[in-house]
């Protein structure tokens, strides 16, 4: 087995393994081309995110505003039609799957990489080759269609969030969260349910 595969199903992997680190390379090249581009240049943005993300079907539109950070692309999937503001990160580890009209507020971050918490551990050694080796291991994250993850949060690995859920801003999601409800807090917990009550057009007036 090889150690991306080993990656894929948990286990615990060598990260600093050429072939993590090519596609590493690429994807971090790509952000940074991405990232110096302004805000009048909208198709050559367009098309790094279809080389970033080749395999996804981007719906209506697909909108991330700049800077982002994408550590593997080929360990991320995103449904139709989505937008993140400033600041979004994803630290692979393993894989995230984000469903369809997610929108994910500034300064989020998905992290799937998981270190040990013995200090020897988590050590980077070097072999008598003089090969470094970095073992680690990590836990998939899986975003429902219609989430709002507002500013501020970091989902954890191994955290799957249901469909049309709302994590509060300056969040922590530890553990899973279900569908339709809003969640907020470190740890990240479920406050209740939405319901029709909270339609903002009976909160604040139209024109």
């Amino acid at each position: 087995m090889t150690e991306y595969e080993k990656m894929h199903n948990g286990m615990i992997y060598d990260c600093l393994i050429e072939e993590l680190g090519e596609v590493q390379k690429y994807s971090h090249r790509l952000c940074e081309q991405y990232n110096k581009l302004g805000v009048d240049d909208g198709d050559e943005k367009q098309k790094i995110l279809h080389q970033l993300f080749p395999n996804d079907d981007f719906g209506g539109y697909r909108s991330m505003e700049t800077p982002i950070f994408i550590d593997n692309c080929k360990e991320i999937r995103i449904g139709k039609n989505f937008y993140s503001n400033i600041h979004f990160s994803f630290i692979a580890g393993n894989t995230v799957e984000i469903g369809h009209n997610v929108f994910i507020g500034p300064y989020c971050t998905l992290a799937t990489g998981i270190h040990s918490l013995i200090a020897e551990e988590r050590r980077i050694s070097v072999d008598e080759n003089g090969v470094a080796h970095d073992f680690e291991y990590g836990k998939p994250i899986i975003i429902g269609n219609d989430v709002w993850i507002a500013s501020n949060v970091t989902v954890c690995g191994g955290v799957t969030i249901g469909d049309g859920s709302v994590i509060g801003a300056g969040s922590v999601v530890t553990r899973d969260i279900p569908a339709g409800v809003l969640a907020a807090g470190n740890p990240c917990k479920v406050i209740r349910e939405i319901t029709e009550k909270d339609s903002m057009y009976l909160k604040v007036k139209r024109d």
